[in-house]
């Protein structure tokens, strides 16, 4: 077993880690507090190719690795959480899709300019009344001649406010269940097409967020991604690789958290030393260390799964489901280390508390991994 990274690799996150400690880091703190997009860091993220990163150079992108890709979303949210499911959004939930399951001609049209940058994509699968039972969904598409008239609504989509095009997933066959559901890519300027105004939430405040509702639209048959009925396993093969880039965002936020708490520790005096010489504070660093380092092992053996073309629904689960619940513990802990300062606006380490806590939701919560995993036991 090989640990070691590639040139390539470390390149990459050197690369990365160098550009969100110049563009990103400085101004985290101003774009949460504002809920502020990031567009002009957006066009910087396209320029260095991290819109499409494991999306083949023909096809508009880098022609990295998913390795690769799980080392540079860690970099991203490292330094800003919201610019780094802002990325993983286009990455992992947009591109990825269209590129195992489009044709030509759908990948030319709405998988190249979103590799590249030019255009950004969004993910429109959860509903107010479905979440985790994907085929609850109401939201239905009826064939008409050469379209299909769609109706219904989405939530909680992240790149919503902005976004170019959706993959929309819909229910051509209700009587079908979970096997009656099927894509689209949408672009969200067709007509029909409306946004609610961005959502106001807890943490990932720049990586806007809206409701959006379908209202007899009519969309083309050719934006028909697979077969009628293929909606839920693009789906699900969809998660699986999205939830790598949710593993790796949480990643990201816990360095960010025990980082920052580290150099407080070694900064803060208490009883006349710093407060890096009271045992109790060396171990809560060990053990957040420690953790770090056992959620990034697990996140870069489900991209490198991937990158085999293995199946990888287990292994994704597993790493989604500690880098998560983990990026909490270590959040709450680099808080825990500042004391009261950690609880000021001033410091970043309420906000790392706040940000922390969507990755045990979003792309599957915490119970829907445990169900993932133990079927998977089971089924040996």
């Amino acid at each position: 077993m090989d640990f070691e990274l590639t040139d390539l690799q470390r390149e990459t996150q050197r690369l990365v880690r160098e550009f969100a400690a110049r563009e990103l880091i400085p101004h985290a703190r101003k774009l949460d507090e504002e809920h502020s997009f990031p567009h002009e860091v957006v066009k910087k993220l396209a320029e260095l190719s991290l819109l499409g990163v494991a999306v083949p150079e023909e096809w508009g992108g880098a022609g990295l690795d998913n390795v690769a890709y799980a080392l540079a979303i860690e970099e991203l949210s490292r330094g800003d959480a919201s610019v780094g499911v802002i990325a993983s959004v286009n990455n992992s939930l947009y591109c990825d899709p269209i590129l195992k399951f489009g044709n030509e001609v759908q990948k030319r049209e709405w998988l190249v300019p979103f590799a590249r940058g030019e255009k950004l994509g969004c993910f429109g699968l959860t509903e107010p009344e479905a979440g985790s039972d994907a085929a609850a969904q109401k939201t239905t598409a009826v064939r008409k001649g050469d379209g299909y008239l769609i109706n219904g609504s989405k939530n909680w989509i992240t790149n919503g406010p902005v976004a170019d095009a959706i993959m929309l997933f819909t229910m051509t066959d209700r009587a079908a269940g979970h096997r009656g559901i099927s894509a689209f890519v949408v672009p969200t300027s067709t007509p029909g097409f409306n946004r609610a105004h961005p959502d106001r939430k807890m943490g990932i405040s720049a990586a806007l967020s809206c409701s959006i509702f379908f209202e007899d639209m009519v969309v083309p048959a050719k934006n028909l991604l697979g077969k009628e009925g293929d909606g839920f396993k693009i789906a699900m093969s969809t998660l699986d690789g999205g939830r790598i880039g949710i593993a790796a965002q949480a990643i990201g936020i816990a360095r960010a958290a025990f980082e920052e708490a580290l150099r407080y520790a070694q900064d803060r005096k208490t009883f006349g030393q710093p407060i890096a010489n009271h045992q109790a504070i060396q171990f809560m660093l060990a053990d957040m260390a420690t953790e770090i380092d056992a959620a990034r092992l697990l996140t870069l053996k489900a991209a490198l799964l991937k990158d085999q073309g293995v199946r990888h629904s287990p292994e994704s689960a597993m790493a989604k489901l500690y880098a998560s619940e983990m990026a909490s513990r270590v959040a709450n802990k680099g808080l825990q280390i500042h004391g009261g300062q950690g609880y000021s606006k001033e410091f970043d380490a309420e906000r790392h508390v706040r940000d922390a806590r969507i990755t045990e939701i979003y792309e599957g919560t915490s119970e829907i991994q445990r169900i993932v995993i133990s079927s998977s036991l089971l089924k040996e």
